[in-house]
């Protein structure tokens, strides 16, 4: 398997921002949360904000560029459109529309899904953008009808959407700064509704900036000669930072979140969860306390609430470790008692349980180096490099884990072994010891 590329890492993380606060945990339809959503980067159409019943109409833009010779400019915007999802059920007159029908035990409800759409503009040379460039965007609307047997129907349907991109291209000194606009033109006038305003809205809207022989300037770090150019840049509603790889300069990604350059998402994250940034451990703790009547209804809601259910169904307690990235406390549980749950926290024992570090559990008799960071007690720092056998791992009221040790070389180590005295380290600073390190050490 070949190792991702800096363009995986940007489709990754834009497709994160494309659904974040799709779905809300219980990711149920009938949850009130899920009854107000698409939370970041709606365009709604013009009216709608003003009129106090959807999202302002545009965001803008701006980044510095250092250009080659022969330097081009492509921009993909992405976006939801918002799909509806309507159950009709069948009877003497005709189908008629339900909020839920059950079929051969699968429930099937009413519900507001989203297709993605992408737009690309470019490559354009910067002789074009200096003159600017306006690119129409249509996406067109849609009725679908899938039977379910002799019990009725779903019909999905989309609604048109309009709007604008417009680039320009202004050189400054070595320097170009290039602005974007994206506007939601959709609706032709007409006095939106709450109904109305979303379905002719671009949710999730994003853009991706791509270049060739040129340069993108970090916003947030830019050297020294773009300071000036940097600072006169405007943004409204998102804010562009560098992707890719780090050391990419080919690559940005134009945000509705607040994002810092080379955004990735987390190797320790199993998938998609869209509840607003929160946090994946906690909530796949909370989907797996579900009972089976609200996961049946999470999974009929909608097919990608239901891939959530399955992956945390199927979570072992090794999975669940990951999310904790570098340090975890792994309890030595009974095999009766499941881990996830409340009757678990009974048996976490500081003198069994273990953390993991750098892929290896650390535990009660484990031999490790010790390395004090830079906010370590100044007295901590003494024991840099030194070696100590672990004798208790515990988490204190706050979440944050704690080693105790005792130093191998301590004249006193077995008495304050006995007794209980302790030093303490987090578990980045502990260094777990290879075997052939131990044996010289004795």
């Amino acid at each position: 398997m070949s190792a991702p590329t800096g363009r995986d890492n940007v489709r990754a993380v834009a497709d994160a921002i494309l659904y974040e606060g799709y779905l809300l945990y219980p990711y149920r339809s009938t949850s009130s949360k899920n009854r107000s959503r698409w939370q970041f980067g709606v365009l709604g159409p013009p009216g709608a904000m003003e009129t106090g019943v959807g999202e302002e109409a545009a965001m803008t833009s701006q980044l510095v560029l250092r250009p080659g010779a022969q330097a081009t400019v492509t921009v993909t915007l992405r976006f939801l459109q918002l799909q509806h999802r309507c159950v009709e059920r069948a009877d003497a007159n005709g189908f008629v529309a339900t909020d839920d029908l059950e079929m051969d035990g699968i429930h099937h409800v009413s519900w507001d899904e989203a297709v993605e759409r992408e737009i690309l503009s470019g490559p354009f040379s910067l002789a074009e953008l200096t003159a600017g460039q306006r690119i129409p965007i249509a996406v067109e609307p849609g009725r679908d009808v899938d039977p379910l047997g002799v019990a009725g129907r779903v019909i999905r349907t989309r609604w048109p959407l309009h709007g604008l991109v417009e680039l320009a291209a202004e050189q400054i000194d070595d320097y170009v700064r290039l602005s974007l606009q994206v506007h939601n033109t959709g609706m032709s006038g007409e006095t939106p509704t709450k109904e109305s305003a979303v379905r002719f809205s671009m949710i999730g809207a994003h853009q991706i900036v791509t270049v060739e022989d040129a340069q993108i300037i970090s916003l947030l770090e830019p050297p020294d000669d773009a300071v000036d150019v940097v600072a006169g840049c405007a943004h409204h509603r998102c804010f562009p930072v560098l992707a890719g790889l780090p050391g990419d300069t080919d690559v940005a990604l134009v945000s509705p979140i607040i994002l810092y350059d080379y955004p990735e998402i987390a190797e320790q994250s199993g998938g998609a969860l869209f509840d607003s940034t929160e946090i994946d451990e906690i909530l796949s703790l909370r989907v797996m306390t579900l009972t089976e009547e609200e996961k049946a209804q999470a999974r009929a809601t909608d097919p990608l609430a239901a891939q959530i259910i399955d992956r945390c169904d199927a979570m072992s307690p090794e999975s669940m470790e990951q999310l904790h990235g570098l340090g975890r406390i792994v309890p030595q549980l009974d095999d009766e008692i499941p881990w996830w749950t409340e009757e678990a926290d009974g048996s976490v024992q500081p003198d069994v349980d273990g953390v993991v570090v750098d892929g290896v559990l650390v535990a009660k008799g484990t031999m490790v180096r010790l390395r004090p960071s830079r906010r370590a007690d100044a007295q901590d720092l003494f024991y840099a490099g030194q070696i100590a056998k672990v004798a208790t791992v515990h988490a204190d009221v706050d979440g944050d884990t704690h080693v105790g040790v005792v130093l191998v070389d301590d004249p006193a180590g077995e008495l304050h072994e006995w007794y209980g005295r302790y030093l303490y380290f987090a578990p980045d600073e502990v260094q777990p010891l290879a075997t052939t390190e131990k044996e010289g050490s004795s």
